[in-house]
């Protein structure tokens, strides 16, 4: 994990190292003051019987003077430096998720869950960018402070410093067992907080849904729910934590009373010869800088077993790999839209015994236009998906181009077949933005042919500004018919050699429907073109027509053929049909 996530560190090395390295010097004034301190009382304050020694105090209260100015100077360039090197360690963090994450096959994103991988890039990289800051700055400082101070401690008094051998491994235990009891649990937490985003996409992307069918209270269910969960999660890790406080306090007023007994006995028996007013008052400050420290090392751990959590949540982003890779010398160029099945079966299990699509042979020709007809679950869209390899068959051959999928370059197959699916997406941004997905280069009267043919022009221009109209996000000030059209005309500016329609014309009349179709037999003839639809006027004059039952290719023929000899398609016909009309 550490391996992992170092790598991330990248340009901000320098920042890195740089912020110990301040710590530490401002860790060396501090240690040193107290020490400055007990000289200025035995050797000014107290010299010449009482009088004092006005010109050793001057002397020494100036380079105690000097000493704090550098520790602040010190403290506020190890924090700037921090605060860069952290910042900039999660900003990479986020940058190398994100950039793996558009790696990812369907069935990668499958596996996290889209919530599960929000919060990973937001909720754990901030622990880590707070635990990265924390490790350069007060994991630096807390164990050099420690050292420096016992070392200190041991110079000015080795019996009394025996105290401090005493409580700090019994401090270290209490953190350890705090440590091992709350770390699942911090664990536990955190998967919850990926079933509490996602309680609220799915709540705001239904809103619509929610309010319809008047299901606000039940919404408010589900969040309290998994919320009361994290609370009670919280509560047992943070009991488990409180147990610092106390544990802290009661070293820290253990070793001053042990101190202060001790110290007191040895001054008074030894006539102040053994230990000095000076050395106890440095003993007073070296003791609380150790017990500061320890604190603060308390602080380090649970912050540590909190982001060790989220450490492991993110690495498992970053080192995923895709599903889906070039093979070695991938091919560049597809020849033309031909497919072909051989024996394909697809499981999105990979199991072979646990298929949801098998048994698919058929040859498309390059240029046919293929409808495809089936009942909901008969797996029509796994069967598209395939030949863009946004999944990998799991038996059998799939050939594009008289060649396999697989040994094709992935961004050049997908460049090749245009894809307009079920979930129709715009992005925020104007109507050509969206449409130069298609083609980034695309001229503006390339974007208005592509227009043309999906029969969106018409109404793109009835809009104040056009072309320019603003899209807000998801296509929402646009109608489902209105997205469809523009979607369809985005895939045609890639000028694909196979066009998949995937119920993509659901939303729009028949009569547009039709006119879509005349446009493409026109203007595309060479272009294979495959379309999923429920009406059957929007597939009757394919070349040949699929019919998929449970995963498995029923029938394939013309409308007239599976008219006469299908009873799949006759009776989806004959439900649509009445008196000789379509119903739609």
């Amino acid at each position: 994990m550490i391996k992992t996530l170092s790598r991330c560190i990248r340009e901000y090395k320098l920042p890195s190292l740089l912020a110990p390295v301040f710590v530490s010097l401002e860790v060396v004034m501090e240690v040193v003051i107290p020490f400055l301190m007990g000289k200025l009382l035995d050797n000014g304050i107290n010299a010449n019987g009482g009088e004092g020694d006005m010109a050793y105090i001057v002397k020494i209260g100036a380079v105690l003077a000097a000493l704090c100015v550098l520790s602040l100077l010190f403290g506020v360039l190890a924090g700037k430096y921090a605060s860069k090197a952290s910042s900039g360690f999660s900003k990479n963090l986020r940058h190398d998720m994100f950039h793996n994450l558009q790696s990812f096959s369907f069935s990668n994103i499958d596996r996290f869950s889209v919530s599960s991988l929000v919060t990973r890039m937001t909720t754990d990289v901030t622990n880590l960018q707070n635990a990265y800051q924390m490790i350069i700055r007060i994991a630096v400082r807390s164990p050099m402070m420690l050292i420096f101070s016992v070392v200190m401690a041991f110079r000015v008094s080795a019996k009394l410093s025996l105290i401090f051998v005493c409580i700090i491994p019994f401090l270290g235990a209490g953190l350890l067992f705090v440590i091992k009891h709350a770390h699942p649990i911090f664990e536990r937490v955190f998967k919850t907080y990926d079933k509490l985003n996602r309680v609220v996409s799915e709540n705001l992307h239904a809103v619509r849904v929610v309010k319809s069918f008047v299901r606000e209270d039940k919404e408010r269910d589900k969040f309290n729910t998994v919320s009361d969960k994290i609370y009670s999660d919280f509560v047992s890790a943070e009991r488990w934590v409180a147990l610092n406080s106390p544990l802290m306090q009661f070293s820290a007023y253990a070793a001053m009373l042990l101190i202060s007994w001790f110290g007191a006995r040895m001054i008074v028996g030894s006539g102040a010869t053994e230990l000095t007013t000076g050395d106890l008052f440095t003993m007073f400050s070296y003791s609380m800088q150790i017990l500061m420290t320890l604190m603060m090392l308390s602080m380090i751990f649970v912050m540590l077993t909190m982001s060790r959590a989220s450490g492991e949540r993110v690495c498992e982003v970053l080192n995923e790999k895709s599903d889906l890779s070039n093979v070695e010398n991938p091919v560049m160029n597809v020849k033309d839209g031909s497919i072909e099945f051989e024996n394909v079966g697809f499981s999105y299990a990979n199991d072979k015994n646990k298929l949801c699509l098998s048994d698919v042979n058929l040859k498309i020709n390059s240029g046919e236009t293929v409808g495809i007809i089936g009942s909901t679950g008969s797996s029509k869209t796994t069967f598209v998906q395939l030949i863009a390899r946004l999944y990998d068959i799991t038996t059998g051959t799939l050939k594009v181009g008289g060649v396999d999928v697989k040994d094709y370059d992935l961004e050049t197959l997908r460049n090749e077949v245009a894809m307009v699916l079920q979930k129709n997406v715009l992005f925020s941004g104007t109507i050509k933005e969206n449409l130069r997905w298609g083609n980034k280069d695309a001229t503006d009267e390339e974007l208005v042919e592509a227009c043309r043919l999906s029969q969106a022009d018409e109404f793109i221009r009835s809009f104040p500004d056009g072309y320019d109209t603003y899209i807000e996000q998801g296509g929402t000030n646009v109608s489902g018919g209105q997205k469809q059209r523009i979607c369809i005309a985005r895939s045609l500016l890639k000028k694909p050699k196979i066009l998949v329609l995937d119920d993509s014309t659901s939303a729009v009349d028949t009569k547009t429907d039709a006119l879509i179709r005349k446009a493409f037999e026109k203007y595309i003839p060479e272009t294979t073109k495959i379309i999923i639809a429920q009406r059957i006027s929007s597939i009757e004059h394919a070349d040949k027509i699929i019919v998929l039952d449970g995963g498995k290719i029923e029938a394939v023929g013309t409308h007239e053929e599976l008219l006469d000899h299908d009873k799949i398609y006759s009776e989806v016909y004959y439900s649509q049909v009445k008196g000789g009309k379509d119903n739609g």
